[in-house]
């Protein structure tokens, strides 16, 4: 699939639905490849979108069907900036166990924002913790 210079930025609004969810990070990830974005950076890219996107609807919009979430994407040569902003009540990110730790290994919270941190270059959650914004920056050429 090629892709155009528009794809290199859009947004989106989506509801629950598994083909509309996989076709945006289709989309997304033949831009990154279009740009040269390594197959690892891509893997972690693709994962961390779907961690985002699943957390919003099931944690943030709390599986409402009449809910959607906006994701909205900058792609450049250089980062990949994406924002997943859904409509619930938010929440305060460091309120979240750390899930590496032993008295929590457990527990099933916190382990999608674990991987967006560890695969992604920053991660920021926007007041009132329902808006994520997450960027992958390549890194420089050796």
């Amino acid at each position: 699939m090629a892709t155009t210079q528009g794809d290199r930025e859009g947004s989106i609004d989506l509801v629950e639905e598994s083909r509309a969810i996989e076709a945006i990070q289709r989309r997304i990830d033949a831009v990154l490849a279009e740009l040269n974005y390594a197959e690892q950076a891509r893997f972690g890219i693709r994962l961390s979108l779907e961690e985002a996107i699943m957390n919003g609807f099931h944690h943030g919009n709390q599986k409402d069907p009449r809910k959607s979430l906006t994701v909205r994407w900058v792609v450049t040569p250089e980062v990949a900036t994406f924002h997943v902003t859904d409509q619930g009540e938010g929440f305060d990110p460091d309120a979240i166990p750390d899930p590496t730790l032993d008295e929590n290994l457990e527990i099933p919270s916190g382990r999608g924002i674990m991987l967006i941190r560890t695969y992604m270059s920053g991660a920021t959650y926007h007041a009132p913790g329902n808006h994520i914004e997450m960027h992958y920056r390549k890194p420089p050429r050796s």
